[in-house]
Order: structure tokens, then C-alpha cells, then sequence
């Protein structure tokens, strides 16, 4: 669980998330809908790959992404009232965990 705190308390990587919660996208698709470089986006995902959070699947050598709604179901209504109602208040408590955690 604590790999699962750490991979949530990015705001980037929670907004991944959304994007792939329902479908599966290309990697480049996802780097397009943020103003950040691709190597960034893409230690976002490695990082939500290696918390069991993300399933990656290649087609070609295209890399596609979709949230791992097996891993995520006991989150999911947790993630669901985050996303639609107190964002800003759990991405506090979760970014106040990961400073705890990297000050130990």
C-alpha cells in the first residue's frame, strides 16, 4: 500500500489516471495532454506501472496504458469522490504522507 500512497500523491499521476481509468491509450497520447517532456510522463507511468496501478500492453511498438481496475477496485470509490468532490483536500493529506515518508 504504501507504493500505491506514493504513486497518488502526484497530481500528474492522479490526472493519468483519470485519463486511462475508462480507456486505453497510446503513450504519446497521453504525453500530448500535459505541458510537460515525454521522459517525464513516462517515469509517471513506470511509476504507476511498478505500483501495480497501470497494465501496459504493446502493440507493435506502440505502448498503450489503461488503468488496473482489478488493483484499483478497493480505491475506486475512494478515487471517484476524490476526483468529483475534495480533490484539493486529499492531494494535501497525500502529498503531507509522502513528505512524512521521504523525511524518515
Amino acid at each position: 500500500m504504501p507504493d500505491v500512497i506514493s504513486a497518488l500523491a502526484s497530481p500528474r499521476r492522479r490526472e493519468i489516471l483519470r485519463l486511462i481509468w475508462n480507456t486505453e491509450r497510446p503513450a504519446g497520447d497521453i504525453a500530448a495532454a500535459f505541458d510537460v517532456t515525454w521522459p517525464a510522463i513516462s517515469q509517471n507511468l513506470r511509476v504507476l506501472k511498478n505500483a501495480g496501478l497501470v497494465r501496459e500492453r504493446r502493440l507493435g511498438t506502440q505502448r498503450l496504458y489503461r488503468a488496473d481496475r482489478d488493483a484499483l477496485r478497493p480505491l475506486e470509490p475512494l478515487l471517484r469522490r476524490m476526483w468529483d468532490e475534495n480533490l484539493s483536500q486529499l492531494q494535501l493529506l497525500a502529498e503531507a504522507e509522502e513528505k512524512a515518508r521521504s523525511n524518515r
